[in-house]
């Protein structure tokens, strides 16, 4: 027997009289309701990205080499102000997909713990006196980082498992 194809429109009439229009959608069920399969990115993307990141590295001696080894930012406050803020934003989103378990959580997760690795790195290189370094440190080692770990244990957690 052949399978009819699936129609998007289903036309029918009740009764004598206009015809109606019912919108039927193919159900999904299990990972497919969840994430729809995607498309696969072309592979010269892939090596165009690994490209990107090997011509950095020469870039990396210039700017180690180049780079003065004070300077003075001029909006130095709204940077850091700018990033906690993002932080802040990332750790509710996350806290909150997560609570409804939608999975979206591991996206916003792992950009949440980038964040928080990036605020651990900065404030531990740019602190000035032996204070305010050992307060950015004891910040990273008590609250950024766990936080980072967390987040990227709630990403790794939500990848799809291969079936075994």
């Amino acid at each position: 027997m052949k399978e009819r194809p699936h129609r998007l429109f289903k036309f029918s009439r009740k009764e004598p009289g206009p015809m109606t229009t019912t919108l039927d959608l193919p159900s999904r069920t299990g990972a497919e309701a969840i994430a729809p399969r995607a498309r696969r990115p072309p592979r010269r993307v892939g090596y165009a990205l690994i490209a990107c990141g090997l011509a950095l590295l020469p870039w990396l001696f210039v700017l180690a080499t180049g780079l003065p080894s004070t300077t003075t930012a001029s909006h130095w406050s709204v940077a850091w102000v700018g990033l906690d803020a993002l932080e802040a934003l990332c750790l509710i989103t996350t806290g909150l997909l997560t609570l409804r378990r939608d999975p979206r959580h591991a996206l916003v997760a792992t950009a949440t713990a980038m964040l928080l690795v990036v605020d651990a790195w900065f404030d531990t290189t740019t602190a000035t006196q032996d204070s305010d370094f050992v307060t950015a440190l004891a910040m990273a080692v008590g609250a950024e980082l766990p936080l980072a770990a967390l987040c990227t244990v709630l990403a790794v957690r939500a990848l799809p498992r291969a079936a075994p």
